[in-house]
């Protein structure tokens, strides 16, 4: 015989860690070719100049220069406008 009662268990102890997504070099700063701008799920950020979209859908630059972070207002196939945040990377 136990001369302990038994702890009990408890249910809320499960917690995953975050992502680590988001932007990681921001407007105007230095990126080198192959870095990391942006982690996302989806396409959140459009790529645009010398960047490359990978697999899971981050933004990378192509080339080594300055990010630039450009809004554009594209328009939906039902009529709705949305404000586009696209990621360029300019030659320095």
């Amino acid at each position: 015989m136990a001369h302990k009662k038994a702890g009990g268990s408890s249910k809320n102890n499960r917690n995953s860690p975050g992502q680590r997504l988001g932007v990681k070099i921001y407007d105007s700063e230095r990126a080198n070719a192959g870095n990391i701008i942006v982690r996302q799920r989806g396409t959140k950020f459009l790529p645009g100049k010398n960047v490359i979209l990978g697999k899971d859908h981050s933004i990378l630059a192509k080339i080594a220069g300055k990010v630039v972070f450009q809004q554009k207002r594209i328009r939906k196939f039902d009529g709705r406008r949305k404000t586009q945040v696209i990621v360029n990377v300019m030659a320095a």
